[in-house]
Formats: structure tokens, sequence, C-alpha cells
């Protein structure tokens, strides 16, 4: 490793401990017990960097290796001490590589941005109650009417999927198996869609 990145890996993790030492850690038990935090702490992740960190420029974000990223996350781990925050607060490293690798150049630059500035919430929503992440064998369906998709189907244990504005959905466009799975952007407030309960699990 080069003297140039093993100086930025040192700074990045230093920024991510002060963050967390200071705006996550000191209220991370009553996060935890609420099972969520605060919608400003997106914004300001944002304002550091830190949510855009692996995304294109042209996006909003800040190109990044691996080899960067990582200490940034350990650095979270270990300084704000709650897998709950870090999985949350993070959740749109699921749910929008999809979207920036397949979608359209417009779906992305309407999609992207807003996250990674910290004002829109991102999910991915695979997991069904009756199939667990068996991915092949998912049942909700998405069929083509006109221009829209109308959905069919139900999801659980979705990270932010509470709150989340963008929910990236894997649903059969098609036949039996992987061939016939599709991804598309449900966007709070369509028709339809409906967030119904938090779970109450072990965790988050």
């Amino acid at each position: 490793m080069d003297a140039e990145l093993q100086a930025d890996r040192a700074a990045l993790a230093d920024t991510v401990r002060r963050f967390a030492e200071s705006e996550i850690a000191p209220h991370v038990q009553a996060w935890d017990d609420a099972g969520e935090f605060p919608r400003a702490l997106y914004a300001r992740a944002a304002e550091l960097g830190l949510l855009g960190l692996g995304y294109p420029e042209a996006l909003g974000g800040t190109p990044a290796s691996y080899s960067l990223k990582l200490p940034a996350w350990i650095a979270l781990a270990r300084h704000g001490k709650s897998g709950g925050v870090l999985a949350s607060l993070f959740s749109h490293n699921i749910g929008l590589p999809p979207v920036v690798l397949h979608a359209s150049d417009a779906v992305r630059r309407e999609v992207v941005p807003p996250v990674l500035r910290g004002e829109k919430i991102a999910a991915l929503a695979i997991t069904e109650p009756g199939g667990g992440s068996d991915v092949a064998a998912l049942r909700t369906t998405a069929r083509l009417e006109g221009d829209h998709y109308v959905v069919n189907g139900e999801k659980t244990f979705i990270t932010s999927g509470m709150r989340a504005d963008y929910v990236v959905t894997a649903v059969r466009t098609g036949g039996p198996g992987a061939p016939g799975l599709s991804l598309l952007v449900v966007e709070k407030g369509t028709p339809g869609f409906e967030v119904t309960r938090r779970l109450d699990k072990m965790g988050w």
C-alpha cells in the first residue's frame, strides 16, 4: 500500500471516529432502544462525504476503493457502538448499487443524488415472509399495464424499510427461477404501497 493511500485511510478513519464519538455514541442507547435515529443524521453524514463514498462523481458521490472505505466502516462500528446505526445509516449501500449499475440515466439522476445528500433514504426489498432470502423462489409479481407496473406481493426484514423513500424491490416479471426476476424502484407514496408494522425482533 502506498503512502498516499495510507494517509487517506488514516484521515478518513479519524473523521469517522470524531463523527461517531460526538454525534452517535452519546445517543446510541436511546436510539437502540427506539430502533431508529433522527433523520438529520443522514444529512450530517452526507456533509462529511460519508454517504457518497464509492459512488460516481456525476451522481454526487466520491469514487473510492474498497480499501479506502473499509477503515471508515471499522471506525464507525468501533466508535459508534451500534450495529443498528451502522446498518441503517448505510442501507443505501445495498439499495443503490442496482440503480447505479442497471437503471436508466433518468432514474439514476432522480434517485441517487438525493440519497447521497442525505435527503432521501433507500432500501433493498428482497426477503419475503414465506421464503426467507431464497431470491430465485420469490413470489412478488409485477405486471406491465400501459406505462406502469402493477406489483402484487409482500416483503419483510427490510433494513430501513419503515421509512425508506425509495425501495428497490425484487419482483417476478417472467418465468420461474432467477431469469424471471427484475428490480423496480418503488417510491414511497406510490398508490397501493403500504408499510404495515415494525418487527419485534432481536437487534434492529
